[in-house]
């Protein structure tokens, strides 16, 4: 156990400080702890990972030195190094020994040594910390214990980055160099830094003694560490280079001596207590500003970065941000490396190159006013994550700046990468992994692949990013669930048209950022190409596999009464087995009875794959109910169609059914009525004591009649084939299946109201209290041609007793005989005044009812109702019974005539 903990990596940290310091593991503390935190830290290294690049400096210096035969043998080495396979990092080993030799520490005099030779091959970065991200576990290193490891070692720590100075008494660094990061090529070639070079820099080595470099004068007087006034009365007041110190480490969120971090303002300021001119202090107040910003845009990727739940999408966005910073941090090594150089060389505060509050403030107004803008969409972006946050990312693009819009499209182009790869894996493979809810299509695993068209997939609209409309949002939701469909329903698998695998489709970030800035152009077609793609192929497989169209013909002849001879001839088959109690039916009877119906008519033409789905079907029994109220026709549907047909849409079918077939057998009892009073009309000639019946009943027969056919004319043409119509045309213009759904539902929407089957159950009441008064009518006429009959057979026997009495030479009757014969005709004839009251009770309970139809109509909101109160009151015959019907017909009128 405790050669594993000689073998740890705390251990062996602790013995490579000490070995490089040369103390004991109780005085390099500090240093132990600073390490780390530096190895600790979650950023890449910013150097450039190019080993020929550095060995080619080296060489280059070489021969600047005139020593050839040293760059010779410096080429031998390296390339009998490359040929060894024992170093996997060999660019590493070279940067940390070329890193170790240009240690200011070290003498100047020992070039002559390996080390040496590096020392001489470039110029000496300076070596600074970048940022890292403190760990719960690591330990703090404050400003003062900087501050005193700067002070042993004589040099001061540069803050971020590690990009080389100016020369001294060269032109100071412009602000356009500084944040492009293009600059002179010493700046370019010196975009790398090194943790392990600072953290030995603040071990306490002695300072070395700068060389100035090659051609310049060192004619600068140095300047003091501190750079310090003091007053008469011996009061220190804070210099400028002092506070330009403080800048730096503020600019990475650091607290500086004498800038620090106030809790209750939540900013970066200087105490009021240290002495400082009001130019000097309002100016850092300002610069400070800029570490607040770095803070707030650092807090929030620090934060997210390791929250895989913040999705893909928020991931991006973090990630771009990082490349912000980068770019930042890079501003902030060239003045880091500004000032060690000042401080190597000397530089006083006034010269020309030196750094100062004022240049500061110049060279960072470009970057505090991109950090604004980042700051400013980490808050609106908080709380956001998928299309939402790419949404928020979009709306920060509609600037007049060209370079925020610029910046922001950058940043859209990252962040909504994964929404374009997102989208292209489902309108090409159908495939929806998206396992942080990011995307705007969301996919529900506990639905059955019945109800997968319509419960399944959905749009998550607060994930819709603000580029993509609402219509595309809603062909991308098709296309997806078109291919699902087909792979999973249809079991087709087959690659619907000329729409490629996405894998072909894989765009850059700067290609998804050029692809959602032109929504009408790019990405509407390519939109539109998958969607007519897809859509046509699904439609086409449901037509000609599963004979969509067809089974939705069939549900019109048959469930809507369209094939009206087989309607007509069931009707006829079925009336003896439905005037029997529901109870005593049999489901195989009437399966029988529909069986013989199809083979003869027209029906027997269809398709064995139609005539197979269609059934009865006997509803709930009531107590009282007659086959009538109980029997149905079916049409059962699975499979594809059944996305079409679906359980609801079969109830709707069953409720306009019962419907259609009561009216229909309306009609059906008044062509018996007909037929009746037709066939009775002579005989009952001779009893001429019923004409008064018979002519009330013919009346109210005729009203009847002319009340069911205008009924039966407004619900066949007026509804039904005007409804079917309209479905058929937008059926055959359909270019997805929603469309078709979409068209079927109106037309069953459209039927079931206007057949008063919708929740106006008022004017349904009043319909079938007039159907139950026909069908009372029916039984009463009945009764009274049964009466008739009877008694006109007895009168027809009587007289032919009579007359074969009179053949034989006897008298026709006797006095007793006629007598009772006078006393039944007589009994008759008081039974007709019991009929007519009964008819005329028929009748007014029937007018009553239509009246009060008729009134229902008239106040209807749909026009086709009211034109039907128009056709069943055209000679205003109930009008002038109730003179309530005058003013709303007028009313009606009026209304007509001011639409027209």
């Amino acid at each position: 156990m405790a050669a594993l903990d000689q073998k740890s990596p705390n251990v062996l940290l602790q013995s490579l400080c000490c070995r490089i310091t040369g103390k004991s593991e109780a005085d390099v503390a500090h240093q132990f702890q600073y390490a780390v935190r530096v190895i600790g830290s979650n950023y890449a290294p910013t150097i450039e990972r190019d080993e020929f690049l550095v060995s080619e400096k080296i060489k280059k210096e070489l021969l600047k030195q005139r020593r050839e035969a040293d760059a010779a043998l410096f080429s031998e080495l390296h390339r009998k190094l490359q040929t060894q396979g024992v170093l996997k990092y060999r660019w590493s080993i070279l940067y940390l020994l070329l890193s170790l030799c240009e240690d200011p520490r070290k003498p100047s005099s020992r070039v002559g040594n390996f080390g040496g030779l590096f020392a001489q091959a470039l110029p000496r970065d300076a070596h600074s910390t970048p940022f890292y991200y403190a760990r719960p576990q690591s330990l703090s290193l404050s400003y003062p214990e900087r501050s005193a490891h700067n002070a042993s070692s004589g040099s001061a720590s540069s803050g971020i980055g590690s990009l080389p100075a100016y020369p001294p008494n060269g032109p100071a660094p412009s602000p356009q160099h500084l944040l492009s990061g293009s600059g002179p090529p010493a700046v370019a070639d010196s975009a790398r830094g090194s943790r392990l070079a600072w953290a030995l820099q603040v071990s306490g080595a002695p300072p070395p003694t700068s060389r100035p470099p090659a051609g310049s004068a060192p004619t600068l007087v140095p300047r003091p560490p501190h750079r310090q006034r003091r007053d008469c009365d011996g009061s220190a007041e804070v210099s400028e280079a002092a506070l330009v110190r403080d800048i730096l480490y503020v600019f990475q969120g650091i607290d500086g001596k004498f800038i620090k971090m106030c809790p209750t303002e939540e900013c970066y300021k200087i105490d009021s207590k240290v002495p400082l001119c009001k130019s000097l202090r309002d100016t850092s107040d300002r610069l400070a500003e800029l570490g607040w910003l770095h803070n707030k845009v650092r807090k929030y990727t620090d934060s997210r970065s390791l929250d895989r739940a913040f999705g893909l999408v928020g991931q991006s966005f973090c990630a771009s941000l990082h490349q912000e910073l980068k770019e930042y941090y890079r501003l902030l090594s060239v003045l880091h490396a500004q000032l060690q150089v000042e401080d190597d060389q000397g530089v006083n505060v006034g010269a020309d190159c030196s750094l100062t509050l004022r240049r500061l403030l110049v060279w960072t107004y470009d970057p505090k006013v991109r950090l604004k803008t980042l700051a400013a969409l980490v808050d609106f972006c908080q709380g956001r994550k998928g299309g939402e946050l790419a949404s928020a990312v979009h709306a920060y693009g509609k600037t007049g700046d060209p370079h925020m819009r610029a910046l922001v499209q950058h940043i859209l182009g990252l962040v909504s990468h994964p929404i374009l790869n997102f989208l292209y894996r489902w309108i090409y493979d159908g495939e929806l992994e998206d396992t942080y809810h990011e995307f705007f299509v969301a996919s529900d695993p506990t639905v059955k692949t019945d109800r997968l068209w319509h419960e399944k997939y959905s749009l998550r609209k607060t994930m819709i990013p603000s580029f993509i409309n609402m219509d595309q949002a809603r062909k991308v939701l098709l296309i997806g669930k078109s291919i699902n469909f087909l792979h999973q329903v249809c079991h087709d698998r087959t690659p619907p048209g000329k729409v490629p695998p996405a894998s072909k489709c894989a765009d850059s970030p700067r290609d998804a950022a050029e692809l959602f800035s032109d929504l009408e152009g790019a990405f509407q077609n390519k939109i539109d190409a998958v969607y007519f793609e897809t859509s046509k192929y699904l439609l086409d497989v449901l037509n000609k596999n599963y004979q969509l169209l067809e089974h939705l013909q069939a549900m019109r002849r048959y469930l809507l009464l369209g094939q009206g001879d087989f309607i007509r001839h069931l009707m006829d088959l079925l009336k003896p087995e439905l005037a029997r109690p529901a109870t005593t039916l049999y489901q195989h009877n009437l399966t029988g009875i529909l069986e013989t119906a199809v083979r003869a008519t027209n029906a027997q033409f269809d398709s064995p794959e139609i005539l197979k789905r269609l059934d009865v079907r006997l509803l709930e029994v009531s107590p009282g109910d007659t086959g009538w109220d109980v029997f149905s026709l079916d049409y059962h549907v699975d499979g594809p169609i059944a996305t079409v047909f679906t359980r609801e849409c079969t109830n709707r079918y069953l409720r306009v059914f019962n419907f259609l077939w009561r009216a229909k057998r309306m009609e059906y009892i008044l062509t018996d009525i007909w037929k009746s009073q037709m066939c009775n009309a002579k005989l009952l000639k001779s009893m001429p004591e019923l004409s008064g019946v018979l002519h009330q009943c013919h009346i109210l027969a005729s009203e009847m009649v002319h009340f069911i056919h205008q009924m039966q004319y407004y619900i066949t043409f007026e509804v039904l084939e005007c409804s079917w119509d309209e479905l058929w045309n937008k059926v055959q213009q359909a270019r997805d299946l929603d469309h078709i759904i979409a068209a079927h539902e109106v037309f069953l929407d459209t039927i079931i109201s206007r057949c008063l089957l919708d929740s106006n159950s008022k004017l349904l009441n009043q319909l079938r209290a007039v159907f139950d008064q026909i069908i009372e009518f029916q039984s009463a006429q009945d009764t009274l041609y049964r009466s008739a009959l009877e008694e006109l057979h007895l009168r027809l026997q009587h007289e032919d007793h009579k007359r074969r009495r009179e053949e034989e030479g006897e008298w026709g009757v006797t006095a007793e005989q006629e007598a009772a014969e006078n006393r039944r005709v007589q009994e008759f004839k008081d039974t007709i005044p019991k009929m007519c009251s009964q008819l005329r009770l028929l009748t007014h309970f029937y007018q009553g009812i239509v009246r009060d139809f008729l009134r229902e109509l008239m106040t209807s909101s749909d026009e086709s109702l009211q034109f039907l109160s128009f056709r069943l009151d055209f000679n205003e015959h109930y009008k002038d019974r109730d003179p309530r019907l005058r003013p709303s017909l007028g009313a009606t009128r009026g209304r007509r005539s001011s639409n027209i």
